[in-house]
């Protein structure tokens, strides 16, 4: 978590200085805003951690700057603090996509461990996409023909079944397979069937 960011955004300067210390103390970096507004002025597509926002401010609430941040794109998770909460309130924050929905005065050990489970879920998204970024640049290097080799491997399917598929022999389809092993840097076959198997579901 050392690079991870708590994006703190509250229009009380007390909550602000009281949370952005004990944050500090437990060795969480925070980044404070007075404002939604001001949040979204500064924000950055490439931020990490979380944001912790209050419920109800001056101009944007703590929900419509969950929304504001998903037009842009936006993955990180929100945590909503409040003094005002309710049923409806905490649905609509919820169905909005808030990661949690914390009601004030909350205990330090609760927010703490909540804000450490957004910050884990944040890197987790990254990682996953990292990770399909380098699979889809992969696959990316191959012919349509040594893509649909890929895909009858990951099928299951032996040289001479995916030769009478495409209609070519099994010494073709070794070349091909070759060819393939070389493009996406395998060592085995098992991390073809991988990187098939990933680009497959990053298709979906």
């Amino acid at each position: 978590m050392h690079d991870a960011t708590v994006f703190l955004v509250d229009d009380d300067p007390s909550v602000r200085d009281s949370l952005s210390l004990l944050l500090s103390l437990k060795g969480l970096r925070t980044r404070v805003y007075s404002s939604a507004e001001s949040l979204l002025a500064t924000f950055e597509p490439q931020w990490r951690g979380c944001i912790l926002t209050d419920l109800k401010m001056p101009g944007l609430t703590g929900i419509e700057l969950q929304q504001a941040l998903a037009q842009r794109g936006s993955s990180l998770p929100v945590v909503v603090l409040t003094a005002h909460g309710d049923v409806a309130t905490t649905r609509q924050a919820l169905k909005a996509g808030a990661f949690d929905f914390l009601e004030k005065p909350v205990d330090d050990e609760v927010l703490l461990d909540v804000l450490q489970n957004a910050i884990r879920r944040d890197q987790e998204r990254h990682a996953e996409q990292a990770e399909r970024t380098r699979v889809e640049d992969r696959v990316s290097r191959l012919t349509p023909r040594e893509r649909e080799v890929l895909l009858l491997i990951a099928d299951g399917l032996q040289n001479r079944e995916i030769g009478e598929r495409l209609g070519i022999s099994p010494r073709t389809v070794e070349v091909y397979k070759a060819r393939m092993m070389e493009k996406l840097q395998c060592r085995s076959l098992a991390d073809a069937v991988r990187i098939s198997l990933e680009w497959v579901r990053s298709q979906h």
